[in-house]
């Protein structure tokens, strides 16, 4: 599996981000590749609709929690955060591998080498699939309108 095919495949998944965390998000799928681990880009930018249907998951409608933050108080909702999924290649294609092994935790690794906020080191809940970049604002600040600085020309 070539690593631009990685990389196109998460296009959409990124276009929504800010254009630092984007460009985190393929150097990380840069360096797993590097190292023999594939990975994608499962989520991006969410909308608080959104949001407020995965927080419903598991509490209100079925199936098992998968995240603790409602609506207005993830960081994806802001373009800040990304999530991604271990895989496999068979025949050729790429299979989702949820099952945690030593490869998420390579990933966590070189996530937090860029400067990401890993999900995996979380106390409460732990989110092995997630990374954000806050530049240093709560979700407070985000949701009373404060912007985290335009980017500089990001280098693809």
């Amino acid at each position: 599996m070539k690593v631009e095919e990685l990389l196109l495949r998460a296009e959409k998944k990124l276009s929504g981000l800010h254009p630092v965390v984007a460009d985190k998000a393929r150097k990380l799928i840069r360096a797993a590749h590097s190292e023999g681990i594939y990975i994608i880009i499962t989520q991006g930018l969410r909308t608080i609709e959104e949001q407020n249907r995965l927080y419903a998951q598991g509490r209100t409608k079925p199936g098992r929690i998968v995240t603790n933050a409602r609506g207005g108080y993830s960081y994806h909702n802001f373009g800040l955060a990304f999530d991604f999924c271990v895989c496999n290649v068979v025949n050729g294609k790429l299979v989702t591998s949820w099952n945690l092994d030593r490869r998420w935790f390579r990933v966590g690794q070189l996530g937090k080498s860029l400067g990401l906020e890993w999900g995996g080191d979380w106390k409460s809940f732990k989110d092995y699939p997630h990374f954000q970049y806050t530049f240093g604002l709560s979700l407070a600040q985000l949701r009373a309108g404060k912007k985290p600085p335009n980017a500089v020309t990001v280098k693809k």
